[in-house]
């Protein structure tokens, strides 16, 4: 029997103008899926992340102790090559086309992922005096989506890894290197200038050890951010990520403690671009993450 055709969105997020941001395929799976087709399809959409999305029964979980306050969705990220366990972007995309569809009448979602259950709330942009932005012909409501991430743990350097950094680095010079739990070098350049003239030597990045590199500076006195930041992960398909959530789960708290602040406006100063705005929650270790999407592409996959 054919299979029925599966819906999609690409959604731009953590912006509100088409083509900015972090490009994300959105799929609404009815059936579960192989393992090989999800990967096969990323790898054709060839975006920095397709996620898929399955709804949870509700009613079968009615009687259980653990059932869900709120809809609950199924929730699994792919790269080009790989499944990733985190993305913030796709995480926020997916919460766009469920928030923006009709499909839901609430104001947060439940994702059940490999990272444990993460909540995407929808929370009013209170700005009035800017003008409606449309989409699809039809005005739409302001909001936010507000992601509640874990936070991840910043480790002090290992001197023989950080000596692979200096060709991947291009010769500029670092202020301050550390290493994520999430297996990625953070690594201090002194000036926004620097972070955005960076020449990425994907070739030498691929080879250091970990997974990527962030790198980030402090924000001038009197910038609408507190600091900016650019992300490379050429070992899983992405060259440079244009805006990373799961890379702020790092830099919110390495900025938190650096400037004593748990509120932050971050950059990501890829060529597309992309605003994140930040809380540090140091008790329970998790980071709030708001930013905006823009639904660009609508369409079904036929096979």
């Amino acid at each position: 029997m054919a299979r029925k055709p599966v819906k999609y969105s690409v959604v731009d997020a953590f912006t509100e103008l088409p083509f900015k941001g972090n490009p994300a395929a959105v799929c609404l799976l009815e059936e579960e899926r192989e393992d090989d087709w999800l990967q096969s399809v990323a790898s054709e959409f060839n975006l920095s992340e397709t996620c898929y999305l399955t709804r949870i029964d509700l009613e079968s979980a009615r009687g259980s102790p653990n059932a869900a306050l709120h809809p609950r969705f199924r929730l699994r990220w792919f790269t080009p090559v790989t499944e990733v366990e985190l993305c913030g972007h796709a995480t926020l995309a997916a919460a766009h086309t469920l928030f923006t569809s009709g499909l839901l009448k609430c104001n947060t979602i439940e994702f059940l992922t490999q990272s444990g259950i993460l909540t995407a709330k929808k929370v009013p942009d209170l700005k009035k005096s800017e003008p409606l932005k449309y989409e699809n012909g039809e005005a739409n409501e302001r909001f936010f989506i507000e992601l509640d991430f874990p936070a991840t743990t910043i480790v002090e350097d290992d001197s023989v890894e950080v000596s692979s950094l200096h060709k991947a680095l291009s010769g500029a010079s670092a202020l301050d290197i550390k290493k994520t739990t999430g297996h990625d070098f953070l690594v201090e350049l002194s000036s926004v200038k620097m972070i955005a003239d960076f020449k990425p030597q994907f070739d030498e990045i691929q080879k250091c050890p970990g997974r990527g590199l962030i790198i980030t500076a402090a924000a001038p006195e009197g910038s609408e951010f507190d600091f900016v930041s650019r992300f490379f992960c050429p070992k899983f398909g992405i060259n440079e990520d244009p805006v990373c959530g799961s890379a702020h789960c790092a830099l919110a708290p390495y900025w938190c403690k650096k400037l004593g602040k748990c509120d932050l406006v971050a950059y990501q100063a890829s060529p597309r671009g992309g605003v994140l705005h930040l809380h540090v929650e140091e008790k329970h270790q998790r980071i709030l993450i708001r930013g905006k999407a823009v639904t660009v592409m609508e369409g079904s996959l036929l096979v």
